[in-house]
Order: structure tokens, then C-alpha cells, then sequence
């Protein structure tokens, strides 16, 4: 297993970056684009982006979808093309683009999805900043932008509200996540929903991102949302933001296997006492048996996971069980349990 990171994306995939020189706009929020397949229409969509008035465009580009990259790279000076020499995550790809840029705010998207609602760029960016009176109030907060990340509405293909709100639970002593639609602005999210939110980029860089070391997609998001809470962001919805899907709602997989342990080892064993968090060895044991494997190398993951707690120790604003236990469970009812 690989090694948890301690900096923001201290080990970055080998990659290669096209065009991007000209900057569009100057509204302070660029796009980052995840692309799914390639059976979407590129041009009209690098259109819709470039009529949205994103300063830059940054397109994570796999393998399928560089037969074009020339021609649109002409045609669209704004946009960056990352060209991937290797598999990576979502969340991988999210850190290498807030890498890639320079502004305070970016959007991430996927090309199967469209915007419904939500104006240009500079009024996504205008609706986030806070008050000159809220600054003021805001302590030790130094960012001028309201939370971490604001997650839109997003509808199906027949323009339904999708359930994409995560709320976590705990069920017969395990963490589960209840999706729950956005019946009213502003309600919190453990995370956001297939990575598509606009993240605060000075935030999600001083928090470390998304983990690299975990590879599975559910897991990876379940440890950016509960980190994020842990150590006091917040990820909450916006009515005012809508996108819709032009295909297949997309799903993850949640099955606790060597990914979940490294979650768990990250957000749900430690300990928070004060003002710092710990993992105790008293965790040990547990987690040995639950584990699966030798002594050796259980010994070996919950020692990193000791070692990275302590780094961050004083990070922590409270313990999972708090996050767990003082989620609105109004906001929670006629969800839908996702297993």
C-alpha cells in the first residue's frame, strides 16, 4: 500500500499539459472538466464553457479523448488539456488541476453533464464571497469565499432532482452514507457527489486534497468529506447552481475492503481530546482482527495511520463520532439508503 500523503500532492501522475495560455475572463473561477467517455460533443461543449466565462478551462484527458486535442487546442486558447500517461482517480485528477491553476475558485464538472441554472462565471463567483461584515466576523477564516466547496442541484435527464446530498450514518457499528435530494439552500453534504462542486481552492489545498493512496472512488470521496468536517470546512448545496445529467447517474462502490481500512484509519479511529486527535494503540486490536490480513502488515498500516495523525493532530475541531452523531437527522428523512 502506498504511503498516506502529508503535502498536497507531493507524488503527482506523469502528464502531459496542452495549450490553456489565454486567459477568458477574470472572475476568479476556472472549470475543471472530467471527462467520461468521449461520446460527447467536445466543440459544443468547450461553447457552453467559453460562454460561461471561466477564466481557464482545464480538460483531464484519458487515453480515448486525444484524437482532437490539436484541433481544439487552436480553437479554444483558454483551455489546458492534461494529457494522462497513466489510470488515475477522479480525485487525483481534481488535485492536479487545482495544481495546474492559479485562481481562488474552481468548478468541477464532468461531460455528461449540462448546465441548467446558475448564470456566468463571475455571478457563481459573486454568490460565494462572503459580506465585508461577515469577513470581519469571520475569525481566524482568512478566505473572502463563504465554505470549502458548494455542491449544485443536479437533476436527471428528465430533469428530476436527483438524491446527490451524502449524509453519513452509523449502522450496527459501521459508517454508511444516506443520499437525500436538496429540498432547501444551503444543507450540509459529507461530501460532494461524483467530485462536482466549486471548491475553494486556497482551502482545499491547505487541507491536502483528495488522497492519492486511496484508490477507490466511494472511499476517496468518504475520506475528503469527513476530513473536511473533521477539521472544520464545510460542503454545503446551492439551489441557485442547477446541473443535470445527459446520461446515467453514475454510482459508487462502497465495499470495505483495503481502501476502507486506510479511510478508517484516517477519519474514524482517532481519538479527539481538546484541541488535538490521537490514535490510541487501543484501536490496535480491533482493527488487526477486522483486518484481514497478517499481523505484520496491520501493524505496519496502523502505524502510518499513527504517524499521520500525529503530523495533523491539531487539525481536528472534533471526532467522527460527533460528525456521526449531530448531523441534522431532519434533513435526513425519505432518503435513499445507498449500500
Amino acid at each position: 500500500m502506498s504511503t498516506i500523503p502529508i503535502i498536497f500532492n507531493e507524488t503527482l501522475p506523469s502528464y502531459t499539459a496542452v495549450g490553456g495560455k489565454e486567459r477568458l475572463a477574470s472572475t476568479g473561477l476556472s472549470a475543471v472538466l472530467l471527462n467520461r467517455g468521449a461520446r460527447y460533443p467536445r466543440r459544443n461543449l468547450f461553447q457552453e464553457l467559453e460562454k460561461t466565462g471561466f477564466d481557464y478551462v482545464i480538460s483531464l484527458e484519458t487515453s480515448h479523448e486525444r484524437y482532437d486535442v490539436e484541433e481544439l487546442s487552436g480553437r479554444f486558447p483558454f483551455v489546458r488539456f492534461i494529457l494522462l500517461k497513466e489510470e488515475v482517480s477522479p480525485g487525483e485528477m481534481i488535485n492536479l488541476a487545482a495544481s495546474e491553476l492559479t485562481g481562488s475558485l474552481f468548478f468541477v464538472i464532468w461531460n455528461d453533464l449540462h448546465q441548467v441554472a446558475g448564470g456566468t462565471a463571475a455571478r457563481m463567483a459573486e454568490r460565494l464571497c462572503l459580506s465585508a461584515e461577515d469577513q470581519k466576523n469571520a475569525g481566524g477564516n482568512k478566505s473572502p469565499f463563504k465554505r470549502l466547496c458548494t455542491v449544485p442541484t443536479i437533476q436527471n435527464a428528465r430533469f428530476e432532482v436527483l438524491p446527490t446530498l451524502v449524509a453519513p450514518v452509523v449502522m450496527k457499528k459501521n459508517v454508511k452514507t444516506l443520499l437525500f435530494p436538496p429540498i432547501r439552500e444551503g444543507l450540509p453534504s459529507l461530501y460532494p457527489f461524483d467530485g462536482v462542486g466549486i471548491y475553494d481552492r486556497e482551502r482545499f489545498i491547505r487541507l491536502g486534497g483528495f488522497d492519492r493512496s486511496i484508490k477507490n472512488n466511494h472511499w476517496q470521496f468518504m475520506d475528503f468529506g469527513f476530513r473536511s468536517w473533521l477539521w472544520g470546512e464545510e460542503i454545503s448545496s446551492s439551489h441557485a447552481l442547477k446541473l443535470a445529467y445527459d446520461g446515467e447517474v453514475p454510482t459508487e462502490d462502497s465495499t470495505a475492503e483495503e481502501n476502507y481500512r486506510r479511510f478508517y484509519l484516517k477519519n474514524l479511529a482517532p481519538v479527539f481530546r481538546g484541541d488535538y486527535a490521537h490514535l490510541p494503540l487501543r484501536r490496535f486490536p480491533g482493527y488487526f482482527l477486522k483486518s484481514g490480513g497478517g499481523l505484520f502488515a496491520a501493524w505496519e498500516d496502523f502505524a502510518e495511520g499513527r504517524r499521520w495523525v500525529n503530523t495533523n493532530r491539531y487539525r481536528w475541531h472534533s471526532d467522527a463520532r460527533a460528525i456521526t452523531d449531530h448531523w441534522d437527522e431532519a434533513e435526513t428523512e425519505n432518503v435513499e439508503v445507498k449500500l
